[in-house]
């Protein structure tokens, strides 16, 4: 018998409480409990997009003239399908990359006071970017310079430079 009340009864409660009114709010009135919808940051303007990776620039002019490479190359997706294009040379891959600057500019010295200047920000979207500028290298026994060409990525980290096109000026 208490099986019976089980199996029929139970059920026959839950569903008479789903159907019928309470307190002669219908079904369709019944106020619900919902939770506030989730809150999603907005997206950025192509304005600000374009000031973030000026600010990756600035970060890595600031990382060199400290003697900083490792915070230099934090700029830099870390990835093996970062390329740096150079003259003739192709290097591929962020560890690679990094290991260049580090023998071709080996102390303060080499290094020199790094300046970014002109530089224009043209955005693909929202999550590329093509960065083009001058750079300056002062030295003290020279001053290397040129233009650059950066693709940067809107990785979850941030903006990284995922391709960067540099070439020195000829003095002749």
């Amino acid at each position: 018998m208490f099986r019976v009340l089980t199996v029929i009864a139970l059920p026959t409660a839950v569903l008479i409480a789903a159907i019928v009114p309470v307190d002669g709010v219908s079904p369709s009135r019944t106020p619900t409990l919902t939770s506030p919808a989730p809150t999603v940051a907005p997206t950025p303007t192509q304005e600000e997009n374009k000031e973030a990776v000026r600010k990756v620039l600035k970060a890595q002019q600031i990382a060199w003239n400290h003697g900083d490479i490792q915070t230099f190359m934090d700029g830099y997706w870390r990835s093996r399908d970062t390329v740096f294009v150079s003259g003739d040379t192709v290097t591929r891959g962020w560890q690679t990359v990094h290991d260049r600057y580090r023998s071709k500019y080996p102390n303060r010295e080499k290094m020199g006071e790094l300046t970014f200047s002109e530089v224009e920000v043209h955005m693909f979207g929202y999550d590329g970017a093509l960065a083009f500028g001058r750079w300056r290298l002062d030295r003290g026994a020279d001053n290397p310079h040129g233009h650059f060409t950066l693709i940067f990525r809107n990785m979850a980290e941030g903006w990284k430079i995922v391709h960067d096109h540099t070439s020195e000026a000829s003095e002749g």
